[in-house]
């Protein structure tokens, strides 16, 4: 067990006895979702002509998901950053309309996604409710929680195991500038559906400048384990004209898929052409284009890889800056109909399990008994 998860688990008891205090005196909205009280984050802006965060609201009964992120923007008042529902209505659709796995969890926000984002084929049981992978020899049973759709659609694995999770040891702490708020999900070995035992400490951080968001995953158990971390934020379009909006994704190579139905891995890289290709540094309008594709081959600048949300058209610009270097791939999410972009900074490319890779390195991080690895996204806010 690392220092790391010794100090962890015993603020988890600490933060056990103050945690009435703090749901006292830490500003959080009264509903609950997941059976546990909203946490919200809150600063006051005070810049008269730089746009700044001022508040981000999460859901510790639903794997630390963030609801809500708004920032100040001069002459505009507080933007929405995130596309999501007000706090009741999204309790209404988590709590009550959900299915028994969570996948209404990335429909809206920005849910963390762990052990695996994206999409896991496998062969299926006879009831279609599990399905069968496979990593170094051993055997991997998997929910089957997704599904294309129809005529053709194929029932897979989506987005980790997570998505219901709730979160311990709460503690929301007031930082310079701001506030930050650590909650800690014993994942155990997911119900048998992973190997060995699994904590994660879900950090975010709410500043003038920035939102930090940060997943350390510690294998607390006696076995390997093969991990990615991601997410899942859908970032808001102000102007409700998505067809104007600029997109700059720094990938140089795209997955193919075999349809936009499944959307599954052909295991064929091929260079980002036409209106794949985003890495102007302005971005490429979204235009009517569909996209549900997976960039690669990232360009790091000042220890980042950068995607750029840009809406001229509202004065807008928001800036998703992966920190981590096992930070892989950028997955992008963006239908016509929708005022909405999802950008998801992952570890690995989809299906990353899959024979069609031909043993090719996918972004899957293997963790040893005690040893732990960190993804860290940062949002900032900008006018363009």
């Amino acid at each position: 067990m690392t220092r790391f998860v010794r100090i962890a688990l015993a603020a988890i008891a600490a933060a056990s006895l103050l945690h009435a205090g703090l749901a006292q005196s830490a500003p959080q909205n009264a509903i609950e979702i997941g059976g546990e009280k909203l946490v919200t984050l809150t600063r006051k802006p005070v810049s008269t002509t730089t746009p700044e965060f001022t508040s981000v609201t999460l859901m510790p009964g639903r794997g630390m998901e963030l609801l809500s992120i708004t920032a100040n923007f001069p002459g505009k008042g507080n933007v929405d950053v995130l596309y999501t529902h007000p706090a009741d209505v999204a309790k209404k659709m988590l709590d009550q309309q959900d299915t028994s796995f969570g996948d209404l969890g990335y429909r809206l926000g920005a849910a963390f996604l762990f052990p695996y984002p994206n999409r896991i084929i496998g062969k299926l049981s006879p009831d279609g409710k599990t399905l069968t992978t496979s990593w170094n020899g051993r055997e991997i049973t998997l929910p089957a929680n997704n599904s294309g759709p129809p005529p053709n659609g194929i029932k897979h694995a989506m987005h980790g195991l997570i998505l219901k999770a709730k979160a311990e040891g709460i503690r929301v702490t007031d930082t310079p500038g701001g506030q930050q708020v650590t909650g800690i999900i014993h994942c155990g070995n997911f119900d048998g559906h992973w190997f060995g035992k699994t904590d994660l400490v879900i950090t975010v951080t709410l500043t003038a400048g920035a939102v930090d968001a940060t997943v350390v995953a510690h294998n607390v158990g006696s076995q390997d384990e093969p991990v990615a971390i991601g997410w899942h934020p859908y970032f808001n379009l102000p102007s409700g004209d998505r067809t104007q909006v600029r997109i700059h994704i720094p990938g140089s190579i795209r997955a193919l898929v075999n349809d936009y139905g499944n959307v599954f891995p052909t295991g064929q890289l091929v260079p980002a052409t036409g209106q794949y290709d985003l890495q102007a540094a302005g971005g490429v309008a979204l235009d009517k284009n569909f996209y549900d594709d997976n960039w690669s081959h990232l360009t790091w600048k000042n220890g980042a890889v950068t995607v750029k949300v840009i809406d001229p058209a509202a004065h807008y610009g928001v800036a998703i800056e992966g920190l981590s270097p096992e930070i892989k791939t950028i997955q992008m999410y963006a239908p016509p109909t929708q005022q909405f972009v999802a950008i998801e900074h992952q570890y690995n490319f989809a299906d990353p399990f899959g024979k069609e890779w031909k043993g090719m390195d996918t972004g899957m991080v293997t963790l040893k008994p005690g040893e732990s690895t960190k993804w860290h996204v940062r949002l900032r806010v900008f006018v363009p």
